[in-house]
């Protein structure tokens, strides 16, 4: 079975834009020990409703956050109510779309705040929740993860099974899908944004490059 990356629904439609290049791990609360690895080097992109909220995403991405609901399909074909998105109450939709699947790039361990914010353009997250991030077992680095998407031909639907769900990063799709598909970012574009966020981690520990 394919392997899926979970993230929320609005993260996943900005790493499928092109408009984030990486994510932020420490682990979630059904992961093994609690603690994040990169199990895998290549995987989907799974969008989830869970924790999604409002105030954690920049101004300049609050729009996507109602885009972001095209992620899930909704008992009747029904999206929650706008309002629901005020307090990031969204119910689970009975299946998600898949539009893409990511290589990890680069990868690496850091506890220094202020490379959280300098990486701020790369991901759409507020910098104070991006920082919480890291302040969450303050005795453990968080992951730094470069990401290379691609946007599959076609988005396929897949059915939110209760295995799903849960503060987990890793889950297995029930569903062959096919590692296909256009780059979000030209080499060129992926090379030059790559190389400045090393310029920034330069300082942390390189996991896998």
């Amino acid at each position: 079975m394919p392997v899926a990356f979970k993230e929320w629904a609005v993260t996943v439609r900005a790493l499928a834009e092109g408009e984030q290049l990486l994510t932020l791990r420490k682990g979630g609360i059904r992961e093994e020990n609690r603690h994040f690895e990169i199990e895998h080097d290549r995987f989907f992109l799974y969008p989830t409703f869970d924790h999604q909220r409002n105030d954690l995403v920049r101004d300049s991405h609050m729009p996507e956050l109602g885009r972001a609901l095209e992620e899930g399909v909704w008992p009747d074909d029904e999206p929650p109510a706008r309002a629901l998105l005020q307090d990031g109450g969204i119910p689970q939709p009975d299946r998600v779309r898949i539009r893409a699947w990511a290589e990890v790039a680069a990868s690496y361990l850091i506890t220094d705040p202020r490379c959280v914010d300098a990486l701020s353009p790369y991901y759409i997250w507020t910098t104070d929740y991006a920082e919480k991030r890291l302040e969450w077992k303050r005795r453990h680095p968080m992951h730094v993860i470069l990401l290379r998407t691609y946007r599959i031909p076609r988005p396929v639907t897949v059915k939110v099974r209760p295995e799903y769900q849960g503060c987990r990063s890793w889950i297995e799709l029930h569903r062959d899908l096919p590692f296909e598909g256009t780059p979000v970012l030209s080499d060129e574009e992926f090379e030059r944004a790559a190389a400045e966020i090393e310029s920034i981690a330069h300082g942390a520990v390189p996991v896998l490059a």
